[in-house]
């Protein structure tokens, strides 16, 4: 069963939210806030599996909700998915940066918010492959100061080549057949690297590449 909060100040939102996950017989939802604050210490009292949130709220901002919540070692397994009408912008990359699994427009269909949901609960990020080369390419156009995040210096050879190429949007089965490596070697790389960047999903991963300048932009090799 997965888990999930939401938290969103529109209470139709909220309501729609509800009506299309309470239909599913893998999903519960354990609470609901409406604004950021509130859905910190739902977050807190229900360590949910996922959590949606609004990015603009008041109390607390869904970015400030998002940076509590991924600094709480208690919530290590909660992902947090924000919701934007506003496509990639500014809002979206300080997400990322606060430690957000990825991203949901909330025109999105049902059944890729569905999809979303149980992809985010297994720990994916909610960024795919080519979601990842938009990222990129707007995350580059704005770059933020740029400083290391700790732990770049203790990344192998191999894992540096595997976060920079997850950092191009690759997929591990690209990353393995660009390296002539194995998928499971690939991922193996990537979790690892992860690890020790502290990175909690690859969306971030991407982050931190690009704010360390790992890579810079260009195409994928």
């Amino acid at each position: 069963m997965i888990r999930v909060l939401i938290v969103d100040d529109q209470a139709l939102m909220r309501a729609g939210f509800r009506a299309l996950l309470d239909a599913e017989d893998d999903i519960e939802i354990v609470g609901e806030a409406a604004d950021g604050r509130a859905g910190v210490e739902l977050a807190r009292a229900h360590a949910p599996d996922v959590a949606l949130v609004d990015v603009q709220m008041p109390v607390m901002t869904g970015i400030e909700a998002t940076r509590e919540i991924a600094a709480d070692p208690a919530l290590a397994a909660t992902h947090v998915v924000i919701l934007t009408n506003y496509g990639l912008d500014a809002y979206v990359f300080d997400a990322l940066r606060a430690g957000a699994a990825g991203f949901l427009l909330k025109d999105t269909e049902p059944g890729e918010l569905l999809q979303a949901i149980r992809i985010a609960a297994r720990g994916d990020a909610l960024l795919s492959p080519s979601v990842t080369r938009r990222l990129i390419t707007e995350f580059v156009s704005r770059p933020p100061d740029r400083h290391t995040a700790p732990g770049f210096e203790s990344l192998t050879r191999r894992e540096s080549e595997v976060a920079a190429l997850v950092a191009r949007g690759l997929t591990n089965e690209e990353i393995a057949a660009h390296m002539v490596i194995s998928p499971l070697t690939a991922k193996t790389h990537v979790s690892r690297a992860m690890v020790k960047l502290g990175a909690r999903d690859r969306a971030q991963l991407v982050v931190f590449a690009y704010e360390s300048g790992l890579v810079t932009p260009g195409p994928a090799g």
